[in-house]
């Protein structure tokens, strides 16, 4: 099977050849940058000191081209478009340092200031005439938001306000995005992951309006979480208003490049924490299913695309609800929280939903525990989620910066031998 044939199958529910893989096809499967350098100069794929591109500079996750994805064995690749998390484009490449001194390439306009107790500011499109919209603490490898919340004025609430960030695509994003498609189904074949436009109702990584200059209405995350219960109509009409927008944007996606895409990362959302839900079954039927079923009815009856979901933490007793919602795809299954026993996930829920990620958890065994503790958790977790397809083999979330390399290789090695 080629890759694309390969996701397919297994979103299929059938077994494919081999195990399917993905890092990189969504922003919260991905590698962070100083891994990646560590496993091009591994590989031999580039001269020493060669910097590694900053695809998204918000986690600081480093690009993963063609020759690394066939030395570790994926099969999807990220269609997203050319505006970062902070507002500015992945273009003009220019070199800079991560703290360890890993040498990197970031977009022409990631302008940093660093500060006296050695954290750095990042700023929103790159205008250091604004104030900062994020910062990373001294030593630290990405960045972490910061909370511009105006005072609030309840009269003076607007919902247009909170959606400021999502804007319709032009014409040359579709036609940048539309050359990216093929090339990804030309060169390799690759199962292409859409990212989604618009549609993250509630993401709270988008609450704060990083990439905006001078964002208005709810940006304090607190004040979010508050909101979905006590301003629950405003909330409901910044939902409104954000899914024609998404909606219109997946209509022009769809006419224009449709056929080249296989999934649509609808929401990053999260609505578990470590030991239970941010938000009630009742809460979520209320305010953001119906949400998710208005997008995800659209793509069922207008495309081929599976719907992908992803949600950290203790959310089992929501999968029904997202299944009843239309996703076909949950991601990252974190295995570490509460209620997130694998055996009984793969028993209830592997014949109706994807399990993409449940690889390895990168919260414990990947940074803190040995290269055999990684291999026997890595074939462990295998042999539970594979059986009659319905899993894509990847990291429970993101793999950081200062995880061991020595497990990274261990996790890859252990996957291998089911490939």
């Amino acid at each position: 099977m080629e890759p694309r044939e390969r996701i397919k199958a297994a979103t299929g529910h059938k077994e494919p050849d081999i195990l399917p893989v993905d890092f990189g096809s969504t922003v919260i499967s991905g590698i962070h940058v100083s891994i990646v350098h560590k496993l091009r100069q591994h590989y031999g794929l580039d001269d020493p000191g060669t910097p590694v591109k900053v695809t998204d500079p918000y986690q600081m996750l480093g690009e993963i081209k063609d020759d690394l994805k066939d030395k570790i064995g994926i099969d999807a690749a990220l269609l997203e478009g050319k505006d970062t998390f902070f507002g500015y484009k992945r273009e003009n490449w220019k070199e800079w340092k991560l703290h360890d001194g890993t040498p990197v390439l970031v977009p022409g306009l990631f302008n940093t200031e660093k500060n006296t107790d050695g954290s750095i500011y990042q700023y929103p499109r790159g205008d250091k005439n604004c104030p900062p919209s994020a910062k990373m603490p001294a030593r630290g490898f990405f960045f972490d938001s910061i909370i511009r919340q105006k005072p609030i004025v309840e009269e003076e609430l607007d919902p247009s306000d909170n959606i400021e960030e999502f804007t319709l695509l032009g014409q040359s994003d579709i036609k940048y995005l539309k050359e990216t498609a093929i090339k990804l189904r030309k060169n390799k074949n690759y199962a292409v992951n859409a990212s989604g436009w618009s549609s993250g109702f509630g993401d709270i990584a988008f609450v704060p309006g990083p990439g905006l200059k001078d964002p208005k209405g709810i940006r304090d995350i607190e004040e979010w979480y508050i909101s979905t219960f006590a301003r629950k109509d405003y909330v409901r009409e910044v939902f409104t208003r954000q899914a024609e927008i998404s909606l219109e944007n997946y209509r022009k996606i769809n006419k224009e490049l449709g056929q080249y895409i296989d999934i649509a990362m609808i929401t990053g959302t999260d609505f578990g924490t470590q030991t239970t839900t941010f938000a009630s079954l009742d809460t979520y039927r209320e305010l953001y299913k119906p949400f998710h079923k208005k997008i995800n009815s659209w793509i069922h009856e207008n495309t081929d695309w599976k719907c992908f979901i992803h949600t950290d933490g203790a959310i089992f007793d929501m999968i029904a609800d997202f299944i009843d919602a239309g996703f076909e795809i949950l991601n990252p299954v974190q295995i570490s929280a509460k209620g997130m026993d694998p055996v009984r996930l793969k028993k209830e829920y592997g014949d109706y939903i994807t399990f993409w990620g449940a690889g390895i958890d990168t919260q414990k065994t990947l940074p803190l525990g040995t290269p055999s503790e990684v291999r026997d958790q890595v074939r462990k977790l295998i042999e539970i989620f594979s059986p009659g397809g319905g899993f894509v083999f990847s990291g429970i979330h993101n793999i950081q910066a200062n995880v061991p390399f020595e497990n990274v290789l261990a996790m890859i090695e252990a996957m291998q031998e089911y490939r």
